[in-house]
């Protein structure tokens, strides 16, 4: 599931996944991604010149799993155990973000914002309550968020200052976008 996770925003080259798949070694990462490409899940195929590198890429039953994948990272959220402040990959950020977005707390916003986490970059489309997403170079955005993926979430997700990234753009519209992602109510245990 997590080798599907960070495919679901495009093709990854195994260097990106091992590094995003915190605590994963190579021979474990080579086992799970022959297994996934041989129940037909993933597929190996070579980007055209000038890239010209092999990277793997979800099939399209692959990527069929991904709202299940959002779904169990929203209620793993609700646990008492879980902490935002632990490190996250880039897709984590992204799917997280397109999973907590409250389309009420949206409502009428039609707006443009980036994210340059690292070596990956997205632009997405908040518009009608919802958050589309492409992978790709941060260009004509109304905002864009500058950081770690972690940094960008704690910010997001857990109110740390602004201060923690870089903003640019309109400033007013960072401070209502960073509000439209409550986490969900945590369990209580007793």
């Amino acid at each position: 599931m997590l080798v599907l996770r960070e495919l679901a925003y495009g093709p990854r080259r195994f260097s990106e996944l091992k590094t995003d798949l915190i605590g994963i070694s190579a021979n474990v990462l080579t086992q799970r991604l022959t297994q996934l490409e041989g129940r037909g899940l993933v597929r190996k195929i070579k980007l055209p010149p000038p890239a010209s590198i092999q990277v793997y890429q979800a099939t399209e039953w692959g990527l069929e799993v991904i709202p299940v994948i959002a779904s169990l990272g929203k209620w793993a959220a609700r646990s008492p155990l879980h902490d935002h402040t632990l490190p996250m990959s880039h897709v984590s950020l992204i799917m997280s973000l397109q999973t907590l977005l409250s389309p009420a707390l949206a409502e009428g916003l039609n707006a443009r914002i980036g994210f340059r986490l690292g070596d990956a970059e997205y632009v997405t489309h908040l518009h009608d309550g919802r958050l589309d997403v492409r992978r790709g170079e941060v260009e004509n955005c109304d905002v864009t968020f500058t950081g770690s993926p972690t940094e960008v979430a704690g910010v997001i997700h857990g109110g740390a200052p602004f201060g923690l990234i870089r903003i640019e753009g309109d400033l007013n519209l960072a401070k209502r976008f960073v509000k439209l992602f409550p986490l969900p109510p945590k369990i209580q245990t007793s």
